[in-house]
């Protein structure tokens, strides 16, 4: 089992640089409000709220002032006070002062339930002249900060509400990352870059696979004829490979009664993310946020027998959250999106292997993809938080079977306290990209509580009816999201066999066009992608069009082909071929896609 990242050294670090980062900015502006700092996966952040709009000149200087403090090798000192000295010590800063009556008083929310129990203590750290209003954890001191492995990243401002209320002030949000070496330092920097050259949005326009329109609604992807065809390929794969693996297909509607959702409990655990209910007829309905409810009511429609488990429904439901508009994001944050869900309904002897059977599904699927570098994370409820339903057994005997799960598979996992959903625990597939950033996709959750909210039965060996233990698995997650970091992780330079286009047929000459329309008849009665170029521009041209767009192959025709009845084979990457027999060409881009490999 790894240590969890809020663990390590490299987060006390990356905490600690944000005070003084938080330093810096107040002796370059005296008058601003400080607000927030944490580390987050990358790196850290602060939001200010600033007497002016900040330039570049004043981030440089910030930069060089943080690396002079590091140096100073000042100590981190904690100490516990009062609430009057607290505020005493804030007066002058209107969001610590909130911050503060907030931890002393607690929070709630607009119906009057508890989501922040009152604190018994306050804890203040001080590093050279600056106090923050903390729990830390830091370093010993300021010289255990690199200066040579500490950068301001985000140049450009950005905004964000304060609390993540578009109601209340938007803040300047400055990021910054550190490292325990230079070297850590450069190598994340051309990540960096390299992560503005992969991001989505850009591909997704570049490569015409969906649009974002305002007319539309915020949040709400358009997939567009090659998208779609992406998003189709990958859909029908895993279909196939569910139905091979025992999963039965349904199919359930947009939105559903607001009572079923107060019977699984999405409501209104969830209600901040749920849109308004919609009133039909004097009954009132919500889209749908989740599609666990109505699978669990396609498994009540009969009684069950022992003998007819484990259940397994699948279905690509489209679901609808409520998101801010501040944190949509491309195709990785939605407002609408597809789950590639399925539920199992399992015996309590099922669920062990069953689950480590899903969580084999789960590595053959993102190994085929190419998808390989993960860790598992075991989230586990807190029990100082009232957001969690059930029986303590019934969560114990659920954790249980993860881990267990977790040791027979071998996998590198950590337990995070806080991280199950409502209804009981999970293990979630956290996937690093080719630029190392972390993603989490696929999850696998095992909920002994909707089963018993719902009375779900079946009768077992001894005739007496039993409740079953439902597991929740989306592989995917969602179909937007994934595809959207898939994208990033290919650079949009997709395996052959997702590729929209496959091939791009290239003649050299318009008497060379009836050929090659000839050689797309034959593609195309092998299942195969493919497209002429018959534009008026030149070869060189075309081929470097087919490179942009990311085609795997690019078949080229000449006199000389045209007679040996062949084509000669470019690669995107550049890799010359030469010429090939028609056949041999196309048998062979045959064979790379029913493979699934990802060389060309």
């Amino acid at each position: 089992m790894s240590q969890p990242y809020e663990e390590s050294q490299l987060y006390r670090i990356r905490h600690s640089a944000a005070h003084v980062m938080a330093q810096a900015m107040l002796e370059r502006f005296p008058e601003a409000h400080i607000a927030i700092g944490p580390p987050i996966e990358d790196g850290f952040y602060y939001d200010f709220d600033l007497p002016r709009p900040i330039q570049e000149e004043d981030l440089a200087w910030v930069e060089g002032r943080m690396k002079e403090i590091v140096k100073g090798d000042h100590p981190f000192s904690v100490r516990e006070v009062e609430v009057s000295e607290a505020l005493d010590l804030f007066r002058d800063q209107p969001y610590k002062v909130e911050l503060i009556n907030d931890l002393v008083h607690g929070r709630t929310d607009e119906n009057g339930k508890e989501i922040a129990a009152p604190a018994s203590k306050l804890t203040i750290y001080t590093q050279d002249t600056f106090t923050d209003l903390c729990r830390g954890p830091h370093v010993a001191s300021t010289k255990d900060i690199n200066p040579d492995a500490l950068s301001i990243t985000f140049k450009p401002p950005a905004g964000a509400y304060w609390r993540g209320d578009e109601k209340r002030p938007m803040l300047t949000r400055i990021y910054g990352t550190a490292w325990e070496t230079p070297e850590q330092l450069a190598d994340y920097l051309h990540r960096l870059e390299e992560a503005k050259r992969r991001d989505h949005r850009y591909l997704g326009e570049k490569l015409d696979l969906f649009i974002l329109d305002p007319l539309v609604g915020k949040g709400l992807p358009l997939w567009l004829p090659k998208g779609a065809i992406l998003r189709d390929t990958l859909e029908r794969w895993l279909r196939q490979l569910l139905l091979d693996s025992g999963y039965e297909p349904v199919v359930t509607p947009h939105i559903g009664s607001i009572e079923l959702y107060k019977t699984s409990g999405h409501y209104p655990y969830y209600k901040d993310t749920q849109y308004a209910p919609i009133d039909v007829d004097g009954e009132l309905f919500l889209l749908k946020p989740m599609n666990c409810p109505h699978h669990i009511m396609i498994y009540k429609s009969e009684l069950r027998s022992f003998r007819d488990l484990p259940v397994r429904y699948a279905e690509y439901g489209t679901v609808y959250r409520y998101e801010k508009s501040g944190q949509l994001h491309g195709l990785t944050r939605v407002r609408g999106f597809t789950q590639d869900d399925a539920h199992l309904f399992v015996t309590p002897e099922q669920l062990e292997s069953e689950y480590i059977s899903t969580v084999k599904l789960a590595q053959y699927v993102m190994g085929t993809l190419g998808m390989t570098d993960f860790r598992a994370r075991v989230g586990i409820r807190d029990p100082k938080s009232d957001k969690f339903i059930g029986d303590d057994a019934l969560w114990e005997t659920a954790t249980k079977a993860i881990i267990n799960a977790c040791e027979q598979l071998g996998l590198d996992y950590t337990v995070e306290e806080g991280e199950a959903a409502f209804y009981g625990p999970k293990l979630d597939l956290v996937f690093h990209d080719v630029l190392k950033r972390e993603w989490q996709l696929g999850t696998v959750q095992v909920d002994p509580n909707l089963p018993e909210r719902f009375e779900l039965e079946y009768v077992d060996s001894d005739g007496q009816r039993k409740r079953p233990v439902m597991i929740h698995r989306a592989l995917f997650g969602s179909v937007e999201r994934f595809i959207g970091i898939m994208i990033e992780h290919f650079g949009g330079a997709f395996p052959t066999w997702l590729a929209p286009v496959q091939a791009v047929l290239i003649p050299i000459a318009d008497r060379h066009i009836e050929y090659l329309q000839g050689v797309v008849a034959k593609m195309r009665a092998r299942g195969l992608r493919v497209e002429v170029d018959t534009s008026n521009n030149r070869m060189g041209a075309k081929i470097a069009m087919a490179r942009e767009q990311q085609v795997p192959y690019m078949l080229i025709a000449g006199d000389r082909d045209v007679a040996a009845e062949a084509v000669s084979v470019r690669l995107r990457t550049d890799e010359d071929r030469g010429q090939m027999p028609l056949e041999d060409a196309i048998a062979h881009i045959v064979k790379v896609v029913e493979s699934h490999a990802l060389d060309l």
